[in-house]
């Protein structure tokens, strides 16, 4: 079977510092007929069934736990029997949103997750959040970057939990190494790619986003 990348979108809210906001998200499937890894479960469960269709779900990796991208993870989780993955340093957001429970697995730098014979390389990208991580697939020239990289700059960091030169730090260092024709697929939004956002870092930084 040749891995593919399925893409959904779910709307929900998202909640942080007080303030309570509409926002529509990314869901990410990576795997083959048989078998898949979810990256982000947002909102939704059924609706990642829906295109998992049966298959076999490996895990369900969260690229951070602001909730928007973790709050369907448990229902997801129990329907599938798919372990969550999630970086320690994020577990007091989780905890915000799913008091009284963990996530089954730690993600690290530097974990590779497999699934229809491609890898998903885990790399951690502080700054949105302090757990971040993205996932970088070679054999599919993309990476996962959650809210760490969108099309036009780097993810918010304006609420707690975030830092705006740690997020610079993170996408110079470990992302825009990658290279230039690898396809960033976001949290939320449209893809992009390294190459397209690498030549705006010093504007970035000039703006202070």
């Amino acid at each position: 079977m040749t891995a593919r990348i399925d893409h959904l979108v779910t709307s929900g809210t998202f909640s942080l510092d007080g303030g309570t906001w509409d926002v529509d998200n990314n869901v990410w499937i990576v795997g083959d007929d048989s078998e898949a890894i979810v990256i982000d479960a947002a909102h939704d469960a059924a609706a990642i069934e829906a295109v998992l269709n049966g298959r076999t779900l490996r895990a369900i990796v969260c690229t951070h736990a602001h909730n928007d991208h973790i709050d369907a993870a448990p229902d997801l989780a129990a329907d599938t029997d798919a372990p969550v993955f999630l970086h320690p340093d994020d577990l007091q957001l989780w905890k915000q949103t799913h008091p009284g429970t963990v996530p089954d697995e730690e993600l690290a730098d530097g974990v590779v997750l497999t699934v229809a014979g491609v890898t998903l390389h885990v790399i951690h990208t502080p700054g949105h959040a302090p757990g971040a991580v993205c996932l970088y697939c070679p054999e599919l020239s993309t990476v996962f970057t959650g809210d760490t990289l969108f099309q036009g700059g780097p993810g918010a960091t304006g609420r707690s939990f975030s830092d705006f030169p740690t997020i610079v730090d993170s996408i110079r260092d470990r992302l825009l190494s990658l290279p230039p024709e690898t396809v960033v697929r976001t949290g939320h939004g449209d893809t992009t790619t390294i190459g397209a956002e690498a030549p705006h870092l010093e504007e970035w930084i000039q703006r202070g986003h």
